[in-house]
C-alpha cells in the first residue's frame, strides 16, 4: 500500500534529482589546493562533476528518510564506497564505473525503504 508519506518522500526524491542536474558543483571544494587524483578528475569532467553531485543528493535524501540502525548502515557503505573511488585515481572510466554501481545501489536502497531489511 502506498502512503502519503511513500508518495511524499518518492515526489522529493524525483524533485532533488531533477534538481541536482541543475547543480555546476561537486560535492566537495574543487578549489581546494590538495585534491586527490579522483577529485581532481572529476572537477575536470563534466559528466564526473555531475554524477557526483546526483550520487551526493541521493546519499543525502536517503539519509534523511532511512531509520537510524540504516542511517549508520548506509554511511558505512558510503565510507567504504569513496575509498573504492579514490582507488580509481585520475582513471574516469573507472570513478564512472564506481559512480553507475553506487547510483544503482543507492536507487536498490530507496525501493526497500518500506520492506523490512
Amino acid at each position: 500500500m502506498i502512503t502519503t508519506r511513500t508518495t511524499i518522500a518518492a515526489l522529493g526524491f524525483a524533485i532533488l534529482l531533477i534538481a541536482s542536474g541543475l547543480a555546476q558543483a561537486a560535492s566537495f571544494d574543487c578549489d581546494a589546493k590538495e585534491l586527490k587524483p579522483d577529485e581532481k578528475a572529476i572537477c575536470d569532467n563534466r559528466a564526473l562533476n555531475d554524477a557526483d553531485v546526483k550520487m551526493v543528493t541521493t546519499f543525502e535524501l536517503l539519509s534523511g528518510l532511512l531509520a537510524m540502525g540504516s542511517r549508520g548502515t548506509l554511511q558505512d557503505e558510503q565510507t567504504a564506497w569513496l575509498k573504492k573511488r579514490q582507488e580509481c585515481g585520475a582513471d574516469a572510466a573507472c570513478i564512472k564505473a564506481a559512480y553507475d554501481e553506487r547510483l544503482k545501489q543507492l536507487g536498490e536502497t530507496y525501493k526497500n525503504i518500506n520492506r523490512p531489511l
